[in-house]
């Protein structure tokens, strides 16, 4: 009789937990906010862990509970930019998961602190906690005054339970709260560490950010320079954000995904005349023309978005002893590159990070550049200086003031020997300068050489119109300070056209933003993909009924490779690189 007893009892407790796994509002497998990748980690979940009781608001009170079990981590890291070893005025811990609330009230069990109300900031006494432990004495080992805010799930950045303590930023206050935090809790607290990244994570997880918010979000963690913070603030925004644009094409694309369906599914009928068919493909060719347009448009962005992001990649080019890593240590203010009497002292690419303008610019100091050498080392530096010079956005030609034309001569031999189109040094994005005029006995008639000198090397031919080229030259004098504000004005202007939208149709589709939607190459490649699709399509719809299919499953692709973009696609294989580059408190 007991034996069945027990029996009816295990079985009554097995009802009960499934009635609460069916009803707990904790378990969002079928909410579309948790991508499906998701899903069979939840439900391993289910399985592996005991259900949590729902969980009663926090606030004004001293009743400490503690769970027997959670249903998952409780993440705790140091949040703010100084690591343990550095000392600050103010640092903050942040702690997030099922048991923050619980943690927090532990932290003040001995100084008999109550929780704050949610999203109000507390002063609070924190001390390290006691568990099982009849007989403490007086003793209370003090952590720190600190200010303390507590955030339920649905007012968090994780979208869980999260608690904020702001201490000392001090070493052994920072290093005292974690060590609390990493070894005076019970292991049914299921409290650690959190590894990189691993709030934002849960924060994508629980629906909070979007896959682009989360890249916005790390390069705004990462910028150096206004452009890139109000490119990365404006991705993380709902009102501005490219999402938007990303999510109106999806819509256009499922619309006609929708009327190609029709057509495949109700073709045959009877009720359905052969006019309305081939009315329903014409109106769906031109959504789609006008939606592939619009792509195209913005893949016509000179890469915008990237660059700022990335940087604007200037080469200092020029002959050996022009002055290059001079102008280069000028601009970076400090000794960044050797300087020296010797010629070819540069052997290799050296770069520095600036901000001109406003926008994260990479410069490069090169190798001289001279027609003969038997130098091996020199030689390799030269055929790096090419390599850069190719792929740079803006080269900086670099003379000696007092051999202009042999300077100059030497660069453009080098530029001929690679093939490069005859007039590329005459480009919007060349500027030209004569450096070290102090020591030229007649400086007046330098910029007026340094321009004959390039005509007469680039523009050989008597079929050359010279007034089609604008030639940008400036002679400065870095150790004398002469002449390099005008040349730096120059070269910030050129970069901000650069950057500059000029298409008003892109403007206006953008939402009146003057911005480039594609921030990531990984982004580009899906939205050329998407563009590909489209133009199968396009030759698909006019081969026939029999194509139908086809034609559909191109406009399919067009969705899958926008859904990529936007996180709403399998891609776990990005989010696992990307949160790996997040620091560790974020």
């Amino acid at each position: 009789m007991l034996k069945i007893r027990a029996h009816n009892t295990h079985f009554l407790l097995l009802g009960i937990m499934l009635s609460r796994i069916s009803s707990s509002s904790s378990f969002l497998m079928f909410d579309r906010r948790v991508p499906s990748y998701r899903v069979n980690r939840t439900f391993q979940g289910v399985l592996s862990h005991r259900i949590r009781q729902p969980q009663t608001l926090r606030h004004e009170t001293t009743e400490l509970k503690t769970y027997q079990s959670y249903d998952q981590d409780t993440i705790f890291a140091l949040s703010s930019g100084q690591s343990v070893n550095a000392a600050s005025a103010v640092a903050v811990i942040r702690v997030s998961g099922p048991a923050s609330g619980d943690v927090l009230q532990k932290l003040m069990q001995n100084t008999g602190g109550k929780m704050p109300k949610p999203r109000y900031a507390a002063l609070r006494k924190l001390s390290v906690p006691h568990f099982g432990v009849s007989d403490t004495g007086n003793f209370v080992d003090y952590l720190d005054d600190a200010l303390v805010l507590y955030f339920p799930s649905n007012n968090s950045f994780t979208g869980e339970e999260t608690v904020e303590i702001q201490c000392h930023g001090s070493r052994g206050v920072v290093s005292g709260i974690l060590d609390c935090l990493s070894n005076s809790f019970p292991n049914e607290y299921r409290l650690r560490p959190a590894d990189r990244g691993e709030f934002t994570q849960r924060a994508y997880e629980t629906g909070r950010l979007n896959l682009l918010q989360v890249e916005a979000l790390a390069d705004l963690i990462v910028s150096e320079t206004k452009s890139q913070r109000r490119q990365a603030l404006k991705e993380l925004s709902k009102k501005d954000s490219s999402y938007l644009i990303y999510d109106k094409w999806r819509g256009e694309l499922t619309k006609a995904l929708a009327h190609a369906e029709a057509v495949i599914d109700f073709g045959d009928d009877d009720d359905i005349e052969e006019e309305e068919e081939v009315d329903v493909w014409a109106n769906v060719r031109v959504q789609i023309a006008d939606l592939k347009e619009s792509m195209e448009r913005h893949l016509k962005d000179d890469n915008r978005g990237e660059i700022i992001r990335e940087g604007v990649q200037i080469a200092i080019l020029g002959p050996p002893n022009a002055g290059k890593s001079t102008l280069l240590n000028y601009l970076a203010r400090r000794d960044v590159a050797i300087v020296s009497d010797i010629a070819g002292t540069t052997r290799d690419v050296v770069e520095v990070s600036l901000d001109l303008g406003g926008v994260k610019c990479v410069v490069s100091d090169t190798a001289g550049l001279r027609e003969q050498t038997s130098d091996q080392i020199e030689i390799e530096g030269m055929k790096r200086a090419k390599a850069i010079a190719e792929q740079a956005h803006f080269k900086i030609c670099v003379v000696d003031a007092s051999d202009t034309e042999g300077g100059i001569r030497a660069v453009q031999n080098i530029i001929d020997e690679e093939g490069y189109e005859k007039h590329s040094m005459l480009s919007e994005n060349t500027v030209f300068v004569a450096n070290k005029i102090d020591l030229v006995s007649d400086s007046n008639n330098v910029h007026e050489k340094l321009v004959h000198a390039v005509q007469d090397s680039v523009l050989t031919s008597k079929y050359d119109d010279t007034d089609k080229y604008s030639i940008d030259a400036y002679q400065i004098s870095c150790s004398k300070d002469t002449g390099v504000d005008a040349f730096l004005d120059s070269l910030t202007s050129k970069i901000q056209r650069r950057l500059t939208n000029d298409d008003q149709a892109l403007t206006r589709s953008n939402g009146g933003e003057d911005s480039a939607i594609i921030t990531r190459a990984r982004h580009r490649s899906h939205v050329k993909n998407a563009v590909k699709a489209l133009t199968n399509f396009e030759s698909l719809s006019l081969q026939g009924f029999w194509a139908l299919d086809l034609a559909a499953e191109e406009l399919r692709l067009a969705a899958s490779e926008l859904g990529r973009v936007v996180g709403a696609v399998d891609v776990e294989d990005v989010l696992d690189v990307l949160f790996a580059d997040f620091c560790i408190g974020k």
